[in-house]
């Protein structure tokens, strides 16, 4: 069942007396569960894609449709309720409030929101040992390492249960073995809580985990991978990165 779907997607910006297309006509059907990434090179439409997405800016042409609403045709109230109800965020930088604890920073959204924090606490010690944090969930951001963090933004984005969580570059920022265990973390996500998960990344080492990549270039998807889950991470990888090279030949 597709829990998003996006429609001949177009989005212009406009630089002076040009318009720069970022997105050029895109389609895109995300199915309940499935862990996709996004690769292309930089100006390749991939981050705009995913902010499209999200709902946080809207397209110049196209429709989306989330959660069997489309989001064009929704007020800007209704809109921004729809992304807050079905869309978790995870940005390369963790933008953690760093007078919060670890388990408090999760349950933000749940406060924003206007729920009562102590209704989530099974699931936020079910999301605490997901991510590994039990013993460092009173522990301040200042406190934990940038994968500690990484994976408290990454519960956070769940504690909704939203429909969809997107990850902008979410190793961006992180060692390759700290990067690893997020990307780990992710696809256990997608795995164990059924989670649909988007992320746009410019390394194949992340994107060889998602069951699906989608490559992007000049604002159009050029082609995508979809491996066997059988398939060794090694031949995923191997797979994603000659698609690479022919990309870039």
């Amino acid at each position: 069942m597709a829990v998003l779907e996006a429609r001949e997607l177009h989005k212009n910006y406009q630089m002076g007396q040009h318009t720069i297309e970022a997105l050029a006509g895109v389609d895109f059907i995300v199915e309940k569960g499935e862990f996709v990434a996004i690769m292309g090179p930089s100006g390749s439409g991939k981050s705009t894609l995913l902010h499209l997405l999200g709902g946080l800016d809207t397209p110049s042409n196209g429709n989306i449709k989330l959660a069997d609403m489309q989001l064009s045709k929704l007020s800007e109230k209704a809109a921004t309720l729809a992304r807050r109800h079905n869309v978790g965020f995870v940005f390369q930088f963790f933008n953690l409030l760093p007078t919060l604890s670890a388990e408090e920073n999760i349950l933000l959204p749940v406060i924003i929101d206007g729920k009562n924090p102590h209704d989530y606490g099974e699931f936020l010690n079910s999301l605490l040992d997901l991510i590994g944090l039990t013993d460092r969930r009173h522990h301040k951001p200042d406190q934990l390492s940038g994968g500690e963090q990484q994976r408290v933004a990454i519960a956070r984005a769940l504690v909704t249960q939203p429909a969809i969580l997107l990850a902008d570059e979410p190793t961006g920022n992180l060692d390759s073995k700290t990067g690893t265990a997020i990307m780990e973390l992710l696809h256990r996500s997608a795995k164990e809580l059924k989670q649909t998960v988007i992320i746009v990344t410019h390394d194949p080492k992340a994107a060889a985990f998602a069951s699906r990549v989608v490559f992007l270039r000049d604002g159009k998807i050029i082609t995508t991978f979809e491996p066997s889950e059988k398939l060794p991470l090694s031949h995923r990888l191997r797979g994603i990165m000659e698609i690479m090279e022919q990309l870039e030949g």
